[in-house]
């Protein structure tokens, strides 16, 4: 928090006997100040006053205590917003605070000594399935709250919650044995399409059905060659979605798939039947949550399913890494399954304290917004999109820079192509479908990660002229240059705001207005061609700005480059 938010905050608590929580926002407007609060309608309510009244005693009982070198103007605004314009002092002093603390100043300050533990399961790709762009949202907005959460100053694990088991595993055994394959030069898509081409088989003829039940149950009882086939399956698909995370930078602490869980189900069925939580209805054991449908853990025919395992991963990730926060970074379509889960781990006493939320968001759509969400059941490779992003993005690059090498281009390249597909998921609030128009993605000059990127280049361009020399950031007077100031000030407070709602976005469009700011200031306030010691001044500031870009594209996993 910014010595002048901190210092405004400390002003309304003295002026205000009630203990309540006061909340300072930034307007959206430069008229409105830099500041504002809804304390008064708050206030109002609890003593029975009008809102716009109450404002006006906050605001003079405020003035009468505060410098006039903190504040420059308070305003009462109908129906009751008080308003605060800092002067330059104030904001120049937080530029103090910046270069003193660098880039320990960006991280919000925990209440707490012991560090909360927050689990956030995303990707959860299948095996011997290749990765699809279904797979694309969970994986990018997970990583962007593990880098985030990291960031803020919590312990952090990722999780990987692999679909390693099932019923389609005795599918693919009972293929992968009719083709007599071997495991030598297998891909997952071999894989896949063995399953694809089985199953459709498995329909006409109820023997290969009746065969790969077979295959499944000899899995499930621990037949050693099923086993084993199983374990190269995964080993085969494990090692190909971990070159697609290479790619896009993402990592995890932990893969523990639905196996892993297996141990625990039978426990967690018997359990929930002594504590009452579930009851047996039709051969099978249900959950009741009072939502319409059924729960259910265990099938007719004893077999469990994604609610037991989920049900098991509550238990372990709370028991083994005394998770505080689980997040479950999945689609939308799922809510229910996650209403269910989250009502049965509390019935069942798993969960007390602890806080479970489903981080869900909308569905990826093509350009036209149609196509993708209407070809049901058509597969669309992420390693492809994730090729297509780089090529399109090599294309402008080689318009731009014609005479870089080939190894250049195709490693700007990969950055910017990667880095403008991660934006045009974060950018926008998760809950919207998202589209890939290639050219608003790829843009220089609109709302994109080259934008950012290359606005990161120009400032980097311009420290590499001229070195800093002592300064008084007191010299730091113009409206651009208090502007940036005080905008590099909120980049804790968006830090904070996402660790409260999981909305990654909000770092996007924070960094966005950085941006455009920083432009604004690059183009007109004379840096280098200013006197030396304001130049040396203006210099820092450019160097400040640049950490705090780079700072926050590396949060959303986006990489910066030095020249482009």
């Amino acid at each position: 928090m910014s010595y002048p938010r901190r210092r405004i905050i400390n002003l309304l608590k003295k002026a205000i006997p009630e203990e309540v929580e006061i909340d300072l926002t930034v307007p959206e407007e430069e008229k409105f100040g830099h500041f504002s609060t809804n304390i008064a309608f708050i206030l109002a309510k609890l003593r029975n006053k009008n809102s716009l009244e109450v404002a006006q005693e906050i605001a003079l009982k405020v003035k009468s205590y505060t410098k006039t070198d903190l504040i420059e103007k308070i305003e009462v605004v109908p129906p009751g917003f008080i308003n605060f314009e800092l002067t330059p002092k104030a904001i120049q002093r937080i530029f103090v605070e910046i270069l003193k603390s660098k880039i320990d100043f960006f991280k919000p300050k925990l209440k707490t000594k012991k560090k909360k533990v927050v689990v956030i399961d995303y990707s959860h790709p299948n095996i011997a399935k290749p990765m699809s762009v279904a797979h694309l949202r969970s994986t990018i907005i997970g990583q962007a709250l593990y880098n985030i959460f990291k960031f803020a100053g919590f312990k952090t694990i990722g999780d990987n919650h692999l679909g390693d088991w099932g019923k389609q595993f005795g599918v693919l055994i009972a293929a992968f044995k009719e083709k007599k394959r071997s495991f030598k030069d297998v891909t997952v898509k071999d894989l896949m399409d063995l399953y694809v081409d089985y199953t459709k088989r498995m329909n006409e003829n109820p023997l290969l059905e009746e065969k790969a039940r077979e295959e499944t149950k000899k899995l499930q009882m621990g037949d050693k060659e099923n086993i084993k086939i199983w374990k190269k399956f995964y080993q085969i698909s494990l090692a190909e979605f971990k070159k697609i995370y290479k790619i896009l930078k993402v990592d995890f602490d932990y893969y523990l798939g639905e196996s892993f869980y297996k141990p625990m189900l039978e426990e967690v069925v018997k359990e929930a039947l002594k504590k009452g939580v579930a009851k047996k209805s039709q051969g099978a054991v249900v959950i009741d949550t009072g939502r319409g449908t059924p729960f259910i853990i265990q099938k007719s025919d004893g077999s469990y399913l994604y609610s037991t395992t989920d049900i098991a991963a509550v238990k372990y990730r709370i028991k083994k890494f005394k998770a505080d926060l689980i997040l479950y970074v999945v689609d939308s379509g799922q809510s229910l399954h996650f209403e269910h889960l989250f009502d049965s781990v509390r019935l069942l006493n798993y969960v007390k304290n602890q806080e479970l939320v489903h981080v869900k968001f909308g569905l990826v759509l093509s350009e036209d917004l149609k196509k993708l969400s209407t070809r049901a059941g058509r597969f669309i490779s992420l390693e492809k999109l994730i090729s297509e992003a780089i090529v399109k993005a090599k294309e402008i690059v080689s318009k731009k820079q014609p005479t870089l090498s080939d190894r250049e281009k195709d490693k700007i390249a990969k950055i910017i192509g990667i880095g403008a597909l991660k934006y045009n998921d974060l950018s926008q609030n998760r809950l919207s479908n998202i589209s890939f128009n290639w050219s608003k993605m790829l843009n220089l000059e609109g709302n994109s990660a080259p934008y950012l990127q290359y606005t990161y280049v120009r400032l980097k361009s311009i420290l590499r002229k001229k070195s800093i020399q002592k300064f008084d950031p007191s010299d730091l007077k113009e409206k651009a240059e208090l502007d940036l100031i005080f905008h590099l000030s909120e980049f804790p407070e968006v830090i904070k705001r996402i660790t409260k709602t999981y909305y990654p976005h909000f770092l996007a469009n924070y960094l966005y207005e950085l941006a455009k700011r920083a432009n604004v200031f690059y183009e007109t306030i004379p840096v280098l061609k200013s006197d030396s010691r304001i130049r040396n001044s203006r210099l820092a500031l450019v160097k400040t700005v640049a950490m705090a870009l780079k700072t926050g594209l590396n949060l959303l996993g986006i990489e910066t480059l030095e020249r482009m």
